[in-house]
């Protein structure tokens, strides 16, 4: 079976923003200009690496703390060495994304999915086909990316890699922006990071996947969609300029999420409100209202329950739950910005 460009593992992949997986697999934007996961052919060991000699490369990790390398070997995953240039590239991508934060964050391994088993060669065919039919489908280009799932456990690991993705109804993130699975673009891993709980060895864990995005529809918080609002419409982000978040609805979870690397790090706690305590404060240069105002001239026009999820935005935000800036974003997604500029006006005017 074919799968071409998209096909490829850390090719030009981790590309910043919202843009497209380079079909050539040479770009030099992301990790590196050309490594291609090998096709799928009519048997598991057509395809994937003999495990045992895998793992006898595989016999140092980044702390040299083998225990790590046992880890998940009992999931079909392996141990990349340090040294192992597409490590490398991971740890090096991951840890330079996570700020001020990633001088104090240690990578203690990385292991790599080979998809060995039965199961895990229909998951990859699964993907390969669903990639083509959602390229046809958008004119050529599937939007394949690279994002950072955040498991719940160690246990959830070794069951999405066993058995798939399997939550469904409200996501991880209690159905904020809708039920499906939650992923963040590879060059925002603290979106996941900042949620992620610690192991009994007070290690965190995330998963590299690959996902097929196809055409993608902004989803607002709040919102109670499970599915595309039609057929035009594939996934769903938060925002299309800096999206923070990928949605891959429950449906398409275990077709459009191929989970490749697992890395497991260690990283003080990240500070409650850290966003808030670093903004300064900066006096308003456009024209502004005070929230509870703006909160009570939206009601006149938004539905009651739009005006619930401002409120509960505005009180997280006081609260330093939320940053000022991520207050704004969310009620300007939910209310737009045609009425939110009508609203202001009409309150500076009369001021």
């Amino acid at each position: 079976m074919e799968y071409n460009g998209d096909q490829c593992r850390l090719s030009s992949v981790f590309s910043r923003g919202f843009g497209t997986l380079p079909s050539d697999c040479t770009s030099k934007e992301g990790f590196v200009d050309q490594f291609s996961r090998p096709d799928v052919g009519d048997s598991a060991s057509e395809t994937v690496p003999d495990q045992e000699s895998s793992i006898s490369d595989c016999e140092s990790v980044t702390s040299g703390d083998n225990s790590e390398q046992f880890r998940f070997s009992n999931n079909g995953l392996v141990a990349l060495v340090e040294g192992d240039k597409f490590h490398d590239l991971i740890k090096r991508r991951f840890i330079s994304s996570l700020g001020s934060l990633g001088a104090q964050a240690t990578v203690v391994a990385i292991h790599r999915n080979t998809f060995s088993s039965v199961l895990g060669q229909a998951w990859l065919q699964s993907f390969q086909i669903y990639s083509k039919a959602v390229e046809r489908k958008c004119g050529g280009n599937a939007n394949v990316k690279y994002a950072w799932y955040a498991p719940s456990s160690q246990d959830e690991i070794s069951k999405i890699i066993s058995h798939g993705f399997d939550h469904c109804g409200k996501s991880q993130n209690n159905g904020l922006h809708g039920c499906g699975a939650y992923l963040a673009p590879d060059d925002s891993p603290m979106e996941c990071v900042k949620n992620l709980g610690v192991d009994k060895d007070g290690l965190r864990h995330l998963i590299l996947c690959h996902v097929i995005l196809g055409k993608a529809e902004i989803v607002n918080p709040g919102s109670q969609q499970c599915h595309p609002s039609c057929d035009e419409f594939d996934s769903g982000v938060d925002d299309f300029s800096a999206p923070k978040k990928y949605i891959v609805w429950c449906t398409h979870m275990n077709t459009r999420i191929l989970p490749e690397y697992v890395i497991s790090f260690r990283a003080p706690p990240c500070p409650e409100g850290s966003a808030r305590i670093q903004e300064p404060f900066r006096k308003p240069k456009s024209p502004w209202m005070p929230f509870p105002a703006l909160i009570c001239a939206l009601s006149k026009s938004l539905p009651q329950s739009t005006i619930d999820v401002i409120s509960k935005y505005h009180r997280e935000h006081r609260e330093n739950k939320i940053s000022r800036h991520e207050l704004i974003q969310r009620v300007r997604q939910l209310a737009g910005d045609e009425l939110l500029v009508s609203v202001i006006k009409t309150f500076r005017a009369k001021v």
